[in-house]
């Protein structure tokens, strides 16, 4: 094996662990509600425990998002998409770093199939990247940045309306994803065969399923 493989092997199993068990900071400041929201009463405990489901699924998506991306990145021979999946990498960290804070004050914890998570969206980026190439691989960032969006929306809806600390990162984190999409498509993504597409909402509905509990 030569060194520069063993190199890549060493750096994806370092992002791994920082991904699924490392402390993460933010580049940027987490977003605030509106202070007018600061008079907001405190939560009850089912809403509490409301959020922090809501939390942990969110939480994971993010974990997802540095799998699929690290994944990509390590397949693509174009400079230029390469960088472009190293910094969509970094932004998904702020995500990480705020969902675990925000976990953290809500008294709950992070998905316990974390690195089931990650090793499947890795294999899902590898893939894409390898066998179908540059175009379909942003495809796939395409539909995972929509279906986040979509699952963002609903848990605006279903967050109670007093965790103005949540539903402003929530916020943020629709508004990103809604731009690496965007990012992609210019960058001259293809668009997934409905089957692919289905099938990929039928997984992330299991994952958001099963990660609200677990």
């Amino acid at each position: 094996m030569s060194p520069n493989a063993i190199d890549v092997i060493i750096g994806t199993a370092d992002n791994a662990l920082r991904a699924v068990f490392g402390s993460h900071h933010a580049s940027r400041p987490r977003p605030a509600p509106p202070a007018a929201s600061g008079d907001a009463p405190p939560l009850t405990d089912s809403e509490r425990r409301l959020a922090g489901a809501l939390m942990r699924v969110n939480h994971v998506g993010e974990v997802c998002a540095q799998a699929l991306y690290t994944g990509q990145a390590l397949v693509t021979r174009d400079a230029q998409l390469k960088s472009h999946f190293e910094a969509a990498a970094r932004e998904e960290t702020d995500h990480l770093a705020w969902t675990r804070q925000r976990l953290d004050e809500l008294g709950d914890r992070t998905s316990l199939l974390n690195p089931l998570w990650y090793a499947g969206a890795l294999g899902i980026g590898i893939v894409a990247g390898k066998l179908a190439g540059d175009r379909v691989s942003l495809g796939f960032v395409v539909e995972t940045e929509r279906q986040v969006e979509r699952h963002l929306d609903s848990h605006l809806e279903r967050l109670p309306q007093d965790d103005g600390a949540s539903r402003a990162i929530v916020l943020q984190m629709k508004e990103d994803e809604a731009r690496h999409a965007s990012q992609a498509e210019a960058a001259g993504a293809a668009t997934l065969p409905l089957p692919v597409r289905l099938m990929m909402r039928a997984a992330a509905k299991v994952m958001t399923t099963t990660a609200h509990y677990l």
